[in-house]
């Protein structure tokens, strides 16, 4: 998979380069490129905003730098990946469709993704109806009912959850299948070493002992119960 960022602040992508998902680029099963909107500007300033039309509070990021990142950047990607080669062109943002599993299951299946981390009060609308009008899909995505100061944080967040899920950057594929959200449920509870364990207040705290029964179809379906129920409590609405 190939993943593009493009943002005012390269330097806040810095962590892609640390845990699973650096070890990923080291070894090829990913190829991530961060680029600096600045680059395509033109004035001495290196200007990437300014203020709304019809008033307002805050400002608005011009349509001319992205517009010619994305001709850039695109280019790059299909000299790399073949002409016939389309991004998926993802934007955070809070006024996005809502980012799930299940979105993460289905761009993990993407040969190529390009982010585009907004700032201020967003990015001029007719951007995303440039791109729409030249044949590239779009997609608005959301982490939740909040605003950031910027996409870089989502960015993170998106490409995390979407490449631990290509073949071969979990080393453990199994562990994928029973964490929260990968059925639709939460997770269930997790234990580990020591069984007994004393707590510093004292009170001493033990692992429930169907863990410990060796029944692996008895401790399956105490696993399965206690996902629903904790689904229930804390997100009825995925149960619905």
């Amino acid at each position: 998979m190939r993943i593009d960022v493009i943002t005012i602040f390269p330097e806040y992508l810095s962590p892609l380069e640390l845990s699973l998902i650096g070890r990923a680029r080291r070894e090829g099963l990913v190829d991530l490129q961060v680029h600096d909107l600045r680059s395509w500007t033109h004035d001495r300033h290196r200007t990437v905003d300014d203020t709304p039309l019809g008033g307002g509070a805050g400002m608005v990021m011009k349509p001319e730098p992205w517009a010619e990142a994305f001709a850039g950047v695109r280019a790059q990607g299909q000299e790399s990946l073949g002409a016939d080669v389309e991004p998926l062109i993802v934007f955070p943002n809070p006024a996005g469709s809502p980012f799930t599993q299940a979105t993460a299951q289905e761009w993990s299946q993407c040969e190529w993704i390009i982010f585009a981390c907004g700032r201020y009060e967003g990015i001029d609308e007719r951007v995303y109806q440039h791109l729409a009008d030249i044949g590239c899909e779009v997609a608005l995505a959301s982490l939740g009912d909040y605003v950031l100061n910027g996409g870089e944080v989502a960015v993170l967040a998106i490409t995390e959850a979407v490449v631990r899920l290509i073949p071969g950057v979990v080393g453990n594929a199994e562990s994928l299948v029973e964490e929260s959200h990968s059925d639709g449920l939460l997770e269930y509870p997790l234990y580990t070493r020591p069984a007994s364990w004393t707590d510093p207040q004292g009170i001493l705290r033990e692992a429930p002992p169907i863990l410990l029964s060796g029944d692996h179809a008895k401790i399956a379906a105490w696993r399965r119960e206690q996902s629903l129920q904790r689904t229930g409590e804390r997100r009825p609405d995925l149960l619905e």
